[in-house]
């Protein structure tokens, strides 16, 4: 089978996803796989074979979910300020920081296909921000404000990102992360800011809602 490319993104990403609201966020729509879509169905090692990384992008994870929740209720926590979405998967934070008046977006995650998966949601919510694949940690961002949903489930980058974070914090940027109660989640460098319940499916997580924190690195 011929592997992908990223140039194929959009092409792929339109035949296997569908442009949905997550429940938790009703007023943003994204390219999002479901049961009906073969991108749900497909093994870890299907994708691998097609040369597709494990598509985090495709899914409104609860933790991003939690998180842009807080930022359309909270729109003062990036209105005029510069705002960094750091993993940022399907673009759902980024895009909730557009809408509540940020003064500019810049959307990382390393995985390429989220290049794209980006820029089809910015568009189809009247938005626009920049996105990168660079790895910016331990870097010094142009970022006022650092928002991250989910991204405390492995060891090693937990620990690399939370030490970075602190870092952020410390210089005087707000860091703000959303996260459904992950294993690596550093909770004694954090200050809990907002809870909420958060509907998600069993086939991604281990329940049909999850408790989702939005924490503030101290």
């Amino acid at each position: 089978m011929r592997r992908l490319t990223p140039e194929e993104a959009e092409h792929f990403i339109r035949e296997n996803t569908a442009l949905l609201a997550p429940p938790h966020v009703p007023e943003i729509c994204l390219h999002l796989a479901d049961e009906a879509h073969d991108l749900w169905q497909r093994t870890e090692e299907e994708l691998e074979e097609i040369g597709l990384p494990p598509p985090f992008w495709a899914f409104a994870w609860a933790g991003g979910q939690g998180l842009a929740r807080h930022v359309l209720d909270h729109p003062a926590i990036v209105r005029g300020r510069r705002v960094l979405d750091f993993a940022t998967g399907s673009g759902l934070v980024a895009i909730a920081a557009c809408k509540a008046g940020a003064a500019s977006v810049h959307a990382a995650d390393t995985d390429p296909f989220t290049l794209c998966a980006c820029r089809l949601n910015a568009a189809a919510n009247g938005v626009s921000f920049t996105t990168t694949t660079e790895d910016l940690i331990k870097t010094t961002p142009d970022a006022e404000v650092i928002l991250a949903g989910d991204v405390f489930y492995d060891r090693e980058m937990s620990a690399a990102v939370s030490n970075w974070f602190s870092i952020l914090a410390e210089t005087g940027k707000t860091v703000l992360v959303g996260d459904p109660g992950r294993s690596y989640l550093p909770t004694d460098r954090l200050e809990r800011i907002a809870e909420y319940q958060v509907p998600v499916t069993r086939a991604l997580e281990d329940a049909e809602v999850k408790r989702t924190t939005v924490w503030r690195f101290a």
